[in-house]
């Protein structure tokens, strides 16, 4: 249970369904007054003797006014999303009509509420902790089942019950290390040194997985960046519509048709790739536009975490090939040869060994299946599985590299019979930063910060 903040009493009023036109709007009501509040303006019924978990029908007026008909729901703290008395109104989509709500309930003493600050309210009352409450961002950000699966594994605890194990295993490390310190002034070997050895590896091993997921997290986070790119006339274009299945780039045999970058999004397995069509790369060329959109090509490549390198079958050589793949390693690029209009040639160098080749025809949609899995297999290792914990937020990261670091620190220590007070030090560090991942070590600046990225209503 988190402690009361300064300026946490009042009570709070959004709009929690999205701007625009539509069947209904739910206007969200929170704080200790949020009943007495609504009351005054529900004729209908008095609302402050109705049981929690409850729908009523009935008007909203103000006065003689009649704003509109609407059904209330009543949830009475601490049984409620954010711990307090909430109300939530659903009245008809209009936009006016959600204003005049909004401005009566203001007038009754409600104050609009700042984004974020339902569910910062849920974390301030111990209804989830932080990791779970930037969940809840991710969840309504979320436009994949991927990314939708992940955030509800770490709303439902996911992510905190693994950063509660850990630090179990610290509590029990610092435990260890105390019983030590009791015994330091008397010549006795401790009896389980190994398992403090054993707690710590175990624990090095589980945060340095934490650290490793960030990259799959992150792909399925925000998506994965493909730059298209290839000689002139490759077929890039064309290739980019056949996977869209749609006319988004303009197709000609005139080598330098397409002079800016076109990017597009693909959801393949439940993953978004961020296609970028790329001008056509060639060494020499007179026209000042094309060399531009060439230069950008060549900084698309090096931005994006997957290359897909689009040739001619019928005109590219395997030196030219290899060429290519030689720059791709230099430059430490994830890449993917793809051979195109093979319907025109059935045979086609296959670099050795490393797996890297697909080949289409982008024009009859020969092999783009196996193009699309070979992509989803580059970007995620096959690695997805339904139940694992994932780390999606740079901010858990940064905090999980000073627990490996500390955790490191304190294996050097032991190996050399560093005394226990110091550990202790190290140990508390780890505490600290896991606490701050889950909201137990915090700041207001730092939760105004955090919440203030959702949006308002939430």
């Amino acid at each position: 249970m988190h402690g009361k903040l300064a300026g946490w009493n009042d009570t709070i009023t959004a709009l929690a369904t999205p701007q625009g036109i539509g069947a209904i709007g739910v206007i969200r009501v929170s704080g200790t007054a949020a009943i007495d509040i609504v009351n005054e303006l529900f004729p209908s019924k008095d609302l402050t003797a109705q049981p929690s978990h409850t729908l009523h029908v009935g008007f909203l007026k103000s006065g003689e006014v009649l704003l509109d008909e609407v059904v209330v729901a009543l949830f009475k703290a601490p049984k409620s999303f954010t711990g307090e008395n909430v109300v939530e109104i659903s009245c008809h989509g209009s936009h006016y009509i959600q204003e005049q709500v909004l401005a009566q309930l203001v007038k009754q003493g409600a104050r609009i509420a700042k984004p974020g600050e339902f569910t910062q309210r849920a974390f301030i009352n111990g209804k989830m902790d932080l990791t779970q409450a930037e969940a809840v961002a991710d969840i309504i950000a979320s436009n994949t089942e991927a990314s939708k699966r992940n955030a509800l594994q770490n709303i439902r605890g996911g992510f905190s019950h693994t950063l509660k194990q850990l630090r179990d295993q610290l509590i029990s490390f610092s435990a260890l290390i105390e019983l030590e310190l009791d015994f330091s002034q008397e010549d006795v070997t401790f009896a389980d040194r190994p398992q403090l050895f054993r707690l710590l590896d175990e624990a090095l091993v589980q945060v340095n997985k934490l650290l490793q997921s960030f990259k799959l997290g992150n792909v399925i986070k925000n998506g994965v960046q493909v730059a298209i790119i290839g000689k002139p006339n490759a077929g890039k274009s064309t290739l980019l519509n056949t996977l869209l299945n749609e006319e988004r780039a303009i197709v000609s045999d005139i080598a330098g048709t397409t002079r800016d970058t076109i990017e597009e999004v693909l959801n393949i397995n439940g993953v978004l790739f961020r296609l970028i069509d790329t001008a056509g790369i060639r060494e020499h060329t007179s026209d000042v536009i094309e060399t531009i959109g060439v230069e950008k090509s060549m900084a698309k490549m090096r931005e994006a975490d997957i290359v897909l390198y689009l040739y001619d079958i019928t005109q590219t050589t395997a030196a030219e090939l290899q060429a290519m793949e030689a720059q791709f390693a230099a430059e430490h690029l994830q890449y993917l040869l793809v051979a195109n209009k093979a319907d025109q040639l059935p045979n086609t160098y296959s670099p050795a060994g490393n797996g890297k080749l697909v080949t289409i025809s982008a024009k009859n949609e020969q092999g783009i299946e196996d193009l699309k899995q070979q992509l989803f297999k580059l970007a995620v290792s096959e690695n997805l599985q339904t139940d694992q914990t994932l780390v999606t937020n740079a901010r858990h990261v940064a905090a999980l590299q000073e627990v490996y670091t500390a955790l490191q620190d304190i294996r050097d220590a032991l190996d050399n019979n560093i005394p226990g007070d110091l550990l202790a030090i190290d140990i508390r560090r780890c505490l600290h930063f896991l606490g701050e991942i889950t909201g137990e070590v915090t700041n207001e600046d730092q939760l105004d910060y955090i919440f203030s990225k959702f949006c308002i209503g939430k």
